[in-house]
């Protein structure tokens, strides 16, 4: 365990700076000027010159980079160009709201997918299994800032069941310590919903496929011609088995939250990383994309080594990276 773990961190780690090392360049080298989009009309061209030089942006790109590492080594993000404050203050303020909108929509998108799982499994071929499949393919199909944009729409401004957009009501921080839970909760409702109903047709369709391969097995005949009901041989004895593969496919589901979480909290005005890093790159604040960037591929990256440590915990016969020394 402890060499395949070692092995695992130092790809990872490589991983990293190969991603931090490809942004950093694709960044600095894409068209526009920020500092030119950051200044006023009126601004002259030597003013202009000086904030370049200020920022270190007249440097050769190979400098600014070593500067940038060398920064990060230390503990220090930079300031954000934009808002003219600490990145890491910016970045410590967003990152709550983002594991709070990701990690709710991945339970209820896992809760939607072992219901649907167990119907399909439980009716295959008929009408039930056709339905369930056809409306989570539906939902699958939506561009996440349209099917939140539909929910805004029939919830938010139709109904007016839930708020359409925001981290908390105006006056909120006035309200007793239920009320605030209640009122974040509602506001969360529609982003949560719009992450979940997206994806939740994919884990699905592995857990259904597992849910096969499990009730084929011979202890589940054996208990079948024993006479256990059929649902208990279900949620008893085939769930178990079948929930196995789901730790490592929780892995793989971290960049999808995170890559929809950038769209969904921009739709919905949530204060989280995606909205942060959205508008960084309108306004070229380098900084502040760098440290988006960088934060999200270490949460994927630090995702994916779980789920793979968690298979392997819950299935000793898995082989994840090759011969192992015992």
């Amino acid at each position: 365990m402890i060499p395949w773990l070692a092995r695992r961190l130092l790809w990872s780690l490589l991983m990293l700076v190969l991603l931090a090392t490809i942004v950093f360049a694709v960044v600095r080298l894409a068209p526009g000027d920020p500092v030119a989009a950051a200044a006023s009309e009126s601004a002259e061209a030597r003013d202009l010159q000086l904030q370049r030089e200020r920022l270190g942006l007249d440097r050769p790109l190979i400098d600014q980079y070593l500067r940038w590492v060398a920064q990060c080594a230390r503990g220090d993000w930079g300031q954000s160009w934009r808002q003219q404050r600490p990145v890491a203050d910016i970045i410590g303020e967003a990152l709550g709201p983002t594991l709070l909108l990701t990690t709710t929509a991945y339970a209820l998108q896992l809760a939607l997918a072992i219901a649907a799982a167990v119907l399909m499994a439980a009716y295959r071929g008929r009408a039930s299994d056709h339905l369930v499949g056809g409306i989570g393919l539906v939902f699958q199909s939506m561009p996440g800032y349209w099917l939140g944009l539909m929910l805004i729409l029939v919830f938010g401004r139709g109904l007016g069941w839930l708020p359409s957009g925001g981290f908390g009501s105006p006056g909120a921080a006035g309200l007793s310590a239920g009320a605030r839970l209640v009122d974040l909760a509602r506001h969360l409702a529609l982003p949560v919903a719009t992450l979940a109903l997206g994806s939740f047709m994919v884990t699905a369709r592995y857990l259904r496929a597992a849910l096969d391969e499990a009730l084929a097995q011979d202890f589940i005949l054996a208990a079948r011609a024993r006479g256990v009901p059929h649902r208990r041989l279900v949620w008893r004895h085939a769930m178990p088995h079948a929930l196995v593969p789901m730790v490592t496919l929780a892995g793989l589901h971290l960049p999808q939250l995170v890559g929809g979480a950038v769209v969904v909290e921009t739709v919905f005005g949530w204060p989280g990383l995606g909205r942060i890093a959205v508008e960084a790159i309108a306004a070229r604040d380098y900084p502040v994309i760098m440290a988006t960037t960088l934060l999200a591929a270490v949460l994927v990256t630090l995702g994916s080594l779980l789920a793979d440590i968690g298979a392997r915990r819950a299935d000793p016969r898995i082989r994840l990276s090759g011969p192992e020394t015992p």
